[in-house]
């Protein structure tokens, strides 16, 4: 048999067994000629996912892995539901609101209030900053002064979306840096950055880095005495992008939302410990007066005059309804039962780092904290925690990111494992065991990344 014969008696037999994808590469740089049949490309498909990591095993993300199969139809039934048609789904525009207005009540709102469900905290956040803008220009206007230098404070431990906002709006970014010992900002820190161009400063509930808080309750007092003794009226907004759905239930009695006077506005991610999947998040004011009129549009092209306040515009409405479904199915009591398993497990996980002898601990166990453990080597030992990582991922598929802080702390390495609802009992003590096995197996055959240990001892290169 030649091999042209060959060929096509094998694309015969691939037609005939729906396994034609095996042996065409997969198409990346035009569409192909013709396509092949549903259930082929599905496979061809999934044959690419092999290559991602596990979910399950992904430690590094904030992003909610897994929800029940109810929500899970909820969403497969509701994909095709465009969020921004309200006049042809009005119920899916009411059940966002009811969304809204929970948020707002659990983050102590004091009366009426306003919002918008969005992408994720990335677009929230240019939406708030937006308004902070927005609102410093018009008290400028009115009072006759000049608009043309605003600045926004903030410190280094803010997601990265805070330095998009100021390149992509013309904002003068102020950021107040950390230090090796200090992950978190507070009042002393941003004091010195405010003038009477701040349209307002950032703080963290919850970081990316540690998972701890900014000083939120001694900046807005901070800002309470600007305000009385200088007359400068700086509004604060709180980035609770993952810790809005963790503070209220493990640290109820923590004030860090409306219940402080200078918080005017809070953005929380739906899709982190909000449980619900990418991407949902949410913009939450304090009262309506805080959102500007003038970033509000209006229009009528899709069958009734209806109001936006988003920077996309056709998005799903399957992630809103999966929002209030688990509002719905958990309840307040349901969601502080999560969050106490899952900072029950972080506790186990964090004893057990510890006593490996090889870590030390970021934070106390008694912080106000994301359930996560955030760790670093306790000394130098012939490798280091990017080193650890790449093991832990060799050896046995779990992601758990290293990395370094931003200035000033950036020679500082650390590692961090989130403890979501996934990680249980049993798989936290398996980590723990992984991670000691992988130190062992570096301790015998040396680190794998050279040169970050000695960037790491001489600090060049941070």
């Amino acid at each position: 048999m030649t091999e042209t014969e060959l060929i096509e008696q094998l694309d015969t037999l691939a037609k005939d067994y729906g396994n034609r994808f095996l042996l065409d590469p997969a198409p990346d740089n035009e569409l192909p000629e013709h396509g092949m049949r549903s259930v082929e490309a599905m496979r061809l498909i999934g044959e690419e996912l092999v290559l991602d990591g596990i979910p399950m095993r992904n430690l590094a993300t904030f992003v909610t892995t897994w929800m029940e199969p109810e929500a899970q139809r909820i969403i497969a039934e509701n994909l095709h539901r465009n969020f921004i048609d309200h006049a042809e789904y009005p119920q899916t525009a009411e059940i966002e609101q009811r969304c809204i207005r929970i948020l707002a009540h659990l983050f102590n709102a004091p009366g009426e209030t306003t919002g918008a469900r969005t992408q994720g905290s990335s677009e929230a956040i240019m939406l708030g900053a937006l308004s902070l803008k927005w609102k410093w220009r018009n008290r400028r206007e009115q009072a006759g002064k000049d608009t043309a230098r605003p600045n926004l404070v903030f410190g280094g431990d803010v997601h990265v979306v805070w330095e998009k906002f100021c390149r992509y709006f013309d904002v003068e970014p102020r950021i107040i840096p950390l230090k090796p010992d200090k992950y978190t900002i507070g009042p002393d820190d941003v004091e010195p950055h405010l003038d009477e161009n701040t349209i307002g400063v950032a703080a963290v509930l919850g970081t990316t880095f540690t998972g701890h808080a900014d000083d939120i309750v001694g900046i807005n007092d901070l800002l309470l005495r600007l305000k009385d003794e200088r007359g400068l009226d700086i509004p604060l907004h709180v980035d609770a992008a993952s810790g809005g759905f963790v503070w209220p239930f493990l640290y109820p009695h923590s004030e860090w939302d409306f219940r402080l006077e200078q918080v005017r506005s809070i953005n929380v991610s739906g899709h982190k410990f909000g449980l619900v999947y990418p991407g949902i998040g949410w913009l939450v004011f304090r009262e309506p007066s805080d959102l500007p009129e003038d970033l509000v549009f209006y229009e009528n092209y899709l069958g009734k005059t209806d109001a936006t306040f988003t920077l996309n515009f056709s998005t799903g409405s399957a992630m809103v309804l999966a929002q209030y479904y688990n509002f719905v199915r958990f309840g307040h009591a349901g969601y502080r039962y999560i969050m106490q398993t899952m900072q029950q497990n972080t506790r186990h996980l964090a004893e057990r780092i510890e006593a490996s002898g090889y870590f030390r601990l970021i934070g106390g166990q008694d912080d106000e904290q994301l359930p996560l453990v955030a760790f670093q080597l306790a000394e130098d030992q012939g490798f280091d925690e990017f080193d650890v990582a790449s093991q832990l991922a060799a050896e046995r598929g779990w992601m758990v990111p290293a990395y370094t802080l931003p200035p000033d702390a950036s020679h500082v390495k650390i590692m961090r494992a989130l403890v979501k609802l996934t990680l249980g009992h049993s798989l936290v003590t398996t980590l723990a065991d992984d991670i000691v096995e992988a130190c062992e197996t570096l301790k015998k055959k040396g680190g794998l990344h050279e040169i970050d240990r000695r960037r790491a001892k001489t600090g060049v290169g941070y």
